[in-house]
């Protein structure tokens, strides 16, 4: 048995950068040939060279961040780094944490984010805004007291950071709203209104993609960013459709493995931002 308890997190759509990967992908040859082939592109040209600056664009940002996390999986498990005990991701990084645990193969979990890029490319315009220091219960009295209507909480990240998502439309009027009662804000680097009622489309017809796949329960505890509790078995289909139109509960995700463990250790693959989350919520800021 071991004194520390590990939890391995993944970063989501946001962390995508220029470069990324570079330091894996010469490890891998087959499974990024293999990826190439099947997403019909570069895909080592599109993380190192970003043309026409595809990287911002969720059709290409998922699959290639789920591919370049795989492999740094991969290549944690290869230096024989200590197994974790529990794995979660913030939306897309869930994908990454379910390969982890065995619920699906790479192939897999390439073909299901492929498609869930494409849907929620597709589904609607518009994104998303960090909200601080303004609770969700005060900044929706707040937007219906000024009439703006619209905003779906998309994201529960720390105490003091929340996410919502709207159409742009909508957003400006929200933007304008925060601006007057100088409440802080900032613009996400996504392209459309995730985890919000907007991807209902994207979910209608990813839930019926997901009808050709299995899935095996996982070998260790993953969290699920819709109920923030591990999951439960035979809840792996209904919660990744769920997940396209629900808030990300990071926030109650982290603190259901902090209540079982004060120790527990983190190690994020893919950036910092969500260690910095993390932190934050230790600390109840």
């Amino acid at each position: 048995m071991r004194s520390v308890v590990l939890a391995v997190i993944f970063a989501g759509q946001g962390s995508q950068e220029k470069g990324m990967g570079a330091e894996v992908f010469g490890y891998y040859p087959g499974l990024v040939q293999f990826a190439s082939d099947t997403l019909g592109y570069d895909l080592v040209s599109l993380c190192t060279e970003n043309p026409d600056g595809l990287l911002a664009r969720t059709e290409y940002t998922q699959p290639a961040l789920y591919v370049v996390n795989a492999l740094r999986t991969f290549e944690r498990v290869h230096r024989e780094d200590r197994p974790a005990d529990f794995y979660l991701g913030h939306s897309l990084g869930e994908y990454n944490a379910l390969l982890a645990a065995g619920v699906f193969d790479f192939e897999t979990g390439l073909r299901l984010v492929a498609k869930r890029g494409e849907l929620m490319a597709a589904a609607s315009d518009g994104g998303m805004t960090a909200v601080l220091n303004t609770p969700a219960e005060h900044l929706l009295k707040i937007f219906a007291d000024d009439g703006v209507d619209g905003v779906d909480i998309a994201g529960f990240n720390t105490a003091s950071q929340i996410v919502i998502a709207a159409t742009p439309p909508v957003l400006a009027v929200a933007h304008a709203c925060l601006k007057r009662r100088e409440i802080r804000f900032v613009r996400l680097r996504v392209s459309a209104p995730f985890h919000s009622r907007y991807m209902e489309p994207a979910r209608v017809r990813f839930a019926e993609f997901l009808k050709r796949f299995s899935f095996a329960e996982p070998a260790v505890p993953v969290v699920s960013n819709v109920t923030g509790r591990p999951y439960r078995p035979g809840q792996v289909t209904r919660m990744l459709t769920e997940q396209l139109v629900t808030p990300v509960r990071w926030t109650d995700s982290v603190r259901t493995l902090l209540d079982g463990d004060d120790g527990l250790e983190f190690t994020e693959i893919g950036g910092s931002a969500l260690t910095h989350m993390v932190q934050k919520i230790r600390s109840g800021v």
